[in-house]
């Protein structure tokens, strides 16, 4: 027994949007499974960046391209090759979405239609996980996680970006991949509110904390009540990897999947901040009062009941391990004892092992 069943030894893997917290993640995981993985990402969206702090571009191939250029992405999965692409590559910031609406649309629906268009016209045998959000959901304000067969769209333009992106991946596995012939399977896969060490986008909620830690201020906190589906980026890692095998597999799995966390993750800001400062060690946080804040929906959960029953994938790492583990990451790096990339892999070993001793269908896979 191994992790995802030895599967991803040796394959080629193309990864889109590498370089940003979840695709860096992506990377060294795969690498560590022996994968010959090719990045692609437009630029390294952070200063600092978990792809710089952990080596990532020394153990894959890294390329600087855009997704939204029809004709490179071509030229590049036919030159790659690839048994299976991961495409992460995104705008993925809801605020940014506000202020650049046609820069998201392009990157977000375009680049993912290039991706698969890419792939079509190579015709080579692979397998497409794209990966959305939560915020794919048309938000009706209920309480209760949304499932897959929920209707799509969104108030905002990043929201409506993943669902239009949902409704590109449909119509290109409906035209084009859908006949039993086709060497090409595609699905789609819809995370929650991702966390882990190593991000440092603008507006993420850890980001603004740990700034606020390191320098000893208070954490600024916009909608304190907002409740979201917190999850550990291992989580839903493991979830598009697993699918990824699924679909090699043969299995009847070309669709959308939800990867969140168990309801008890499904917890307000506030308390994301105040479990967090307990496990820092300090800290305190105040109320953040905007005059023109951009909307934002104060509810949202997902259900995960069908990647549970039909994928026998389920979260391994509950709200209070998440944090913590969280916590340790951006604490070995705010005081420099610890070569982050071993901190890194090791995380994704403590994950693995924990997964397996919980008996998670892709930790204990058997090799084919």
């Amino acid at each position: 027994m191994t992790a995802f069943g030895g599967v991803f030894d040796g394959l080629r893997i193309l990864v889109t949007g590498h370089t940003g917290f979840k695709g860096s993640w992506m990377s060294l995981w795969l690498a560590k499974l022996g994968a010959n993985v090719t990045g692609l990402s437009i630029d390294i969206p952070t200063t600092p960046s978990l792809f710089e702090l952990t080596g990532v571009a020394n153990c894959i191939d890294h390329r600087f391209g855009d997704v939204r250029d029809a004709a490179a992405m071509a030229v590049l999965v036919r030159e790659v090759q690839p048994a299976v692409v991961f495409h992460l590559a995104a705008q993925p910031l809801v605020r940014l979405s506000y202020r650049e609406p046609l820069t998201t649309l392009d990157t977000n629906v375009i680049g993912t239609a290039n991706t698969l268009e890419a792939v079509r016209a190579w015709g080579g045998r692979c397998d497409i996980v794209v990966v959305t959000s939560d915020k794919c959901y048309r938000n009706d304000g209920r309480r209760e996680g949304y499932r897959e067969t929920d209707p799509l769209g969104g108030h905002d333009p990043y929201s409506m970006s993943k669902g239009a992106v949902e409704l590109v991946v449909d119509c290109w596995r409906s035209s084009y991949f859908s006949a039993p012939e086709s060497p090409i399977r595609l699905a789609s896969a819809r995370a929650g509110n991702v966390i882990g060490g190593g991000d440092w986008a603008e507006d993420r909620i850890i980001t603004d904390c740990i700034a606020a830690l390191t320098k000893g201020e208070p954490i600024g906190i916009r909608n304190p009540v907002a409740t979201r589906p917190w999850q550990h980026v291992l989580e839903p890692l493991s979830g598009y990897m697993w699918l990824a095998h699924q679909l090699s597999a043969g299995a009847e799995v070309t669709q959308g999947w939800n990867f969140g966390p168990d309801q008890n993750n499904i917890r307000n800001v506030q308390q994301l901040v105040d479990e967090l400062v307990k496990d820092w060690g300090a800290g305190s946080a105040e109320h953040l009062r905007e005059a023109a804040a951009p909307m934002e929906a104060t509810s949202l959960s997902l259900n995960i009941e069908k990647a549970e029953s039909e994928l026998a994938w389920k979260p391994v790492w509950d709200f209070e391990r998440t944090i913590a583990e969280t916590a340790g990451w951006y604490n070995a790096w705010s005081q420099g004892t610890q070569d982050l990339r071993h901190l890194t892999e090791d995380q994704i070993d403590t994950y693995t092992r924990d997964a397996a001793a919980s008996s998670i269908a892709w930790a204990v896979a058997q090799e084919s």
